[in-house]
């Protein structure tokens, strides 16, 4: 019998979704399935105004985290993608009306912008320009001003690249958009609530975000909030029952009922609230210090590997790692490969050999593993640091990553040895 101790399990699939959830997320969804149980303005008695108490609670959180103007022009959504969804065509459909049939996205957008956009360009006439970006994943602001033209509807950016952990710089892309007068949508599903973000000091007039990844609730809640105004350039994509004006066999026009059809997911959004107030109660300007300690303690690890200029006095052998080199205007995202090694095997070993979770492949963001050279032969090995990750967990996983380098390399020799 083997009496070795398995490895601990240590999470760095925080891109993907958050874990752990802080415990009031828990509580707050325990309550709500034992003592509530209603649908917000489906009702008069105490249990559905309760509810929708703690809806209305929700959405101020979540607009003073990202300086609003108005909670009810945050309209909860089944997760990021839905929420860009609504934006993306809600805008285009409503534009197209008009002959403004031109967007303008990047390279280092995730899926959930890119195959919308396809969607519209194959079926519904849209033109699109895909502003290129560098092997860091950076997009150069001046790229989408060139890009702009007096057709151009939407300008849609990520703002952490899920690959390489590089932040745009979207106060200076919606300075650009505002002087366009183009709207500015902004993927911030790697951002909002590890780093600072404000709509009106950013120019944003769209941000999309999911609720399960840095505001540490459940699965199957975000949200998209809309600049007042802008919600008369858009269209609806569903329409239904919001129990308000149930006379009327017509969607609402007033926020947030216009883009809520349907019941919505009362014990997620419940849970997403208390996610929210543990950033807003800890501060997102502690967050983000704990995470660019985090982002310096990885570097430091992964030290002189980086993607194009491998410095071999002080890499790790066979180490490939992708993304900024430094601290500022980067996320808690890394990506890298090791010689010899399929991505998919260092993640089964990362896990195997020493309790790493982490996430192999292409990450739903093809255009920006093309930009790194990575799309076609498997794409990367990805770490995602979280809120309750520690320097002590990083360097955990550095020091893995070099075991496995050095495995690799040592593998390598003696085949090159046989061979010879």
């Amino acid at each position: 019998m083997d009496d070795t101790p398995a490895p601990r399990r240590l999470y760095l699939d925080n891109a993907a979704t958050s874990f752990p959830k802080p415990p009031g997320v828990l509580q707050a969804m325990r309550r709500y399935a034992t003592e509530l149980g209603a649908s917000p303005g489906r009702g008069g008695y105490a249990e559905a105004q309760e509810t929708g108490r703690l809806f209305d609670q929700c959405r101020s959180r979540i607009n003073t985290l990202i300086g609003g103007e108005n909670a009810n022009h945050v309209v909860f959504t089944l997760n990021a993608s839905d929420a860009l969804n609504l934006a993306i065509k809600g805008v285009v459909f409503h534009a197209l009306a008009s002959g403004r049939k031109h967007v303008v996205t990047t390279h280092a957008d995730h899926n959930s912008v890119l195959r919308p956009f396809n969607e519209l360009v194959e079926h519904h006439g849209l033109q699109q320009t895909r502003v290129p970006c560098d092997a860091s994943g950076y997009v150069d602001p001046a790229d989408i001003a060139a890009a702009i033209r007096p057709e151009t509807c939407l300008v849609a950016v990520v703002h952490g690249s899920n690959v390489t952990g590089a932040m745009q710089p979207v106060a200076q892309i919606g300075s650009i958009c505002r002087e366009h007068a183009v709207p500015l949508l902004v993927d911030a599903a790697q951002t909002l609530g590890h780093a600072p973000l404000d709509v009106q000091r950013d120019g944003i007039d769209l941000l999309a975000a999911p609720g399960h990844k840095g505001l540490l609730g459940p699965l199957g809640t975000g949200f998209l909030y809309i600049r007042p105004g802008l919600e008369r350039q858009m269209r609806t994509l569903r329409e239904g029952g919001t129990g308000s004006r149930s006379d009327l066999d017509t969607q609402p026009t007033f926020l947030p009922d216009r883009f809520e059809p349907g019941s919505q997911n009362a014990i997620g959004i419940v849970g997403l609230s208390e996610g929210v107030a543990y950033v807003l109660d800890r501060g997102v300007d502690a967050l983000w210090d704990h995470q660019q300690q985090l982002i310096r303690q990885m570097l430091d690890g992964l030290a002189g590997g980086w993607a194009g200029h491998v410095d071999p006095a002080i890499a790790m052998p066979g180490l490939t790692a992708f993304g900024p080199k430094g601290v500022a205007n980067r996320c808690g995202v890394f990506s890298f490969r090791i010689d010899g090694l399929e991505p998919a095997e260092v993640s089964n070993r990362l896990e195997t050999e020493y309790g790493i979770l982490s996430r192999s492949g292409v990450h739903c963001a093809p255009l920006a593993h093309e930009a790194l050279g990575t799309r076609w032969i498997g794409g990367t090995t990805r770490l995602s640091a979280g809120p309750f990750t520690t320097l002590q967990d990083v360097k955990y996983a550095a020091d893995a990553v070099s075991q496995l380098c050095e495995d690799a390399a040592r593998n390598a020799d003696k085949t090159q040895g046989v061979t010879a």
